[in-house]
């Protein structure tokens, strides 16, 4: 897909760095805390996935971000400035796909669009944006009779057809059937290489891997892990798996690994003829230990991996198994 034309002149007044920061975010419904104490930044051009199961807090927290509800505590700021007082301002600068997808039931899908690139000084092509999104079979369809899915492109088109420097996306694949979600996956990509900071909250944890710079996890209203997917993945790596000839002296490796890694404790084991886990660290260093060694020992290696675990696991070790409401 061609990049979102356009996008590159963005002006990026306020923080140059921080597209979003939240410190100590509180909101309380009666007696239900949905977001306790969150702290969260935003790196401007950058992808930020905020995961978490259901009622964890995440749409409350890009409520409040977005201007539409109020914190009871905490200190919040996009693109430089508080989205309650500062509202009329920067709800030019933001786009917005909310759940619930926000178009008029009986506005035709190119009237809803065109309707809001009007609402902008210099908004991407309405009908371009529809044929990209696979919308334009469908332009004088009423909105109330399209699909699910298709309800669901007309909305992100509609948060990005006025150029946002900043896009909430909340759920924005949901419903999607696998074309679709890659037509969508590709459009954010493009918004991102342009420059474009994306807030996005997603079940989809193949999506947040795909797409994220960095991901925040929340439970409880609260975050429980934060970092590049890589980070996250990596935490609880058991250590490096090699195909190589079977017999090598794998212990031989292991020490030179432990002395690269300040005396680490390595063991290493042949786990079936020519497969080999070497398990201690796994970073940058004992990688390039254990690649010194092989050079050094003539010996050939067909593959290399982190034995490591998914985001998936990750996400169910943090927050359980349990099904939520």
């Amino acid at each position: 897909m061609d990049d979102v034309p356009g996008t590159d002149s963005i002006p990026t007044s306020g923080s140059d760095d921080v597209a979003v920061a939240i410190s100590g975010l509180r909101k309380s419904y009666g007696a239900l805390v949905a977001v306790d104490g969150i702290d969260l930044t935003l790196r401007r051009g950058t992808v930020l996935a905020l995961l978490g199961p259901n009622g964890a807090g995440k749409t409350t927290t890009v409520e409040i971000c977005e201007g539409f509800t109020t914190p009871d505590a905490g200190t919040v700021t996009v693109l430089g400035l508080d989205p309650r007082g500062d509202n009329d301002e920067l709800r030019t600068r933001i786009g917005v796909m909310l759940q619930g997808g926000g178009a008029y039931p009986g506005a035709r899908a190119a009237e809803m669009l065109h309707l809001c690139a009007a609402y902008s000084a210099n908004p991407l092509e309405p009908d371009w944006l529809l044929d990209v999104l696979g919308l334009t079979a469908v332009a004088s369809t009423p909105v109330r009779r399209l699909s699910g899915g298709q309800q669901q492109r007309l909305s992100l088109a509609c948060a990005i057809v006025g150029r946002p420097e900043l896009v909430f996306l909340d759920e924005p694949t949901a419903g999607l059937d696998a074309h679709a979600r890659v037509v969508v996956w590709d459009l954010i990509t493009a918004l991102r290489a342009d420059g474009v900071s994306v807030l996005l909250t997603t079940h989809m944890l193949d999506e947040a891997e795909r797409l994220a710079d960095d991901i925040v996890i929340i439970d409880a209203g609260r975050v429980v892990a934060a970092g590049t997917p890589e980070e996250l993945t990596s935490r609880d790596a058991r250590g490096l798996r090699i195909s190589a000839a079977p017999g090598i002296a794998i212990a031989d490796a292991a020490a030179a690994i432990s002395a690269a890694c300040d005396g680490a404790v390595v063991t290493g084991a042949e786990t079936g003829p020519g497969e080999y886990v070497l398990t201690g660290p796994t970073t940058p260093a004992a990688i390039a230990a254990l690649a010194q060694w092989c050079a050094a020992c003539d010996v050939a290696i067909t593959e290399l991996r982190v034995d490591g675990i998914s985001l998936q696991d990750v996400f169910l070790n943090l927050t359980g198994r349990k099904v939520r409401a």
